[in-house]
């Protein structure tokens, strides 16, 4: 038997399954302990019921995903329009040396995937994808790299990201506290909230009217010039050069351009709340698609290769945090914090570093400064710098 959903309906599924996802992770405290997103947790359980009835021979479902593509490009241009320079005023020295660390960290996330993918004999691109594309990337960029490769020939790219992303979010949860625990023991670190470094308080931005529709149209206004802009400057410099440029790269660097400018300009323009929200929608609909859409039973030969290659990429993270980030960012408590969190957004996502974070501090006492630095990091610049190296990766070895 044959199902196939069209673009309404699938549109539909997506949103479900993303309220199912929210119902799960109320119910089972262990998804919130790792900080793993309601699209995922429901994408994954569309899947695995998915995946049960094709092995079962019952049924074969066919989901719509063109969709997809437009919410993967809105959310990006999301990204981009959150790039503003005050918060790089405000962060200072340590966020531009907290910055410089993460990417290091990209640079050998996705040389140990190469070379081990090497190493084993399996396509390289596997090994960019359990790399900076699934860990410092999380389900965002697995699924968003994922669907590039796949448009080059590589079907079972998504599937393969967002399973090494949803191990890394776990590694991440699992390792970030108690590296910070052993760097706080070990080096006798104590909270002083007394000598927390000075820093200029952000501009607190101006409060949401959910009914005041002029609001949100000038921001969808914004986004959209963006994603417009940004999908024909895509297309021209692919035709130009011969080089793959997805939409969502023209999209993100349109937006950090335009960000730059309007914070000349006037600031007012942008409500950064209203524009979250509208990144938030659609990273929650582009995931749920994007998850409801892979096929598992297509990955299982390369279980092994890819736990090696995230164990390798789970180790080398938490000697590089210990060893060299914790004594770049000052060998201090506030540079344990960030460790945490460095080791939460660099195996899953910004929630988990937050997590990580949270946790610590509850019991160490606060720093303020990890709480500044890390979000801003983990949240974009970390994809601004990731973009290119990830994807002249993937035009080396397509």
């Amino acid at each position: 038997m044959y199902m196939e959903f069209n673009q309404v309906t699938s549109l539909f599924l997506a949103i479900l399954v993303f309220m199912i996802g929210s119902f799960l992770i109320k119910k089972i405290p262990l998804f919130d302990r790792f900080c793993i997103p309601a699209p995922v947790v429901g994408g994954l359980f569309f899947a695995i019921i998915v995946t049960i009835l094709n092995q079962l021979n019952i049924v074969e479902i066919t989901i719509d995903t063109s969709l997809q593509s437009l919410f993967m490009l809105a959310f990006f241009t999301t990204v981009g329009l959150g790039a503003s320079t005050t918060l790089l005023k405000i962060g200072g020295k340590l966020l531009l040396i907290y910055w410089g660390m993460c990417t290091i960290l990209v640079f050998m996330q996705n040389v140990i995937g190469i070379s081990l993918s090497k190493l084993m004999d399996i396509n390289p691109l596997i090994g960019i994808l359990c790399g900076p594309v699934s860990m410092s990337g999380g389900h965002g960029g697995a699924a968003a790299y994922g669907g590039t490769m796949e448009e080059l020939g590589f079907a079972t790219a998504t599937t393969i990201g967002v399973a090494a992303a949803t191990l890394g979010l776990v590694c991440g949860g699992l390792v970030g506290g108690p590296t910070a625990g052993y760097l706080m023991k070990k080096y006798n670190l104590k909270s002083d909230t007394d000598k927390v470094e000075k820093m200029e308080e952000p501009k607190k931005e101006h409060l949401v009217r959910l009914s005041d529709e002029k609001t949100w149209m000038r921001q969808m206004f914004l986004v959209t010039f963006c994603m417009a802009l940004g999908s024909y400057l895509s297309e021209l410099f692919a035709s130009a050069t011969g080089l793959t440029l997805p939409t969502y790269v023209g999209g993100m660097l349109v937006a950090v351009i335009a960000r730059f400018i309007i914070d000349k300009v006037n600031e007012d323009f942008i409500n950064m709340p209203t524009v979250q929200i509208i990144g938030d929608i659609s990273l929650n609909i582009f995931l749920a698609m994007a998850l409801m859409s892979i096929k598992l039973w297509e990955i299982a030969d390369l279980a092994l290769p890819m736990l090696l290659i995230i164990a390798a990429q789970v180790i080398f993270i938490t000697l590089f945090t210990v060893f060299i980030v914790f004594r770049v960012l000052g060998k201090n408590y506030d540079a344990a914090v960030m460790v945490s969190g460095m080791l939460g957004h660099g195996l899953g996502a910004t929630p988990n570093a937050m997590a990580n974070m949270s946790a610590v501090t509850s019991k160490f006492g606060p720093s303020r400064n990890a709480f500044l630095i890390v979000p801003i990091a983990g949240s974009f610049l970390v994809d601004i710098v990731a973009m290119p190296i990830i994807l002249t990766s993937i035009e080396l070895f397509k």
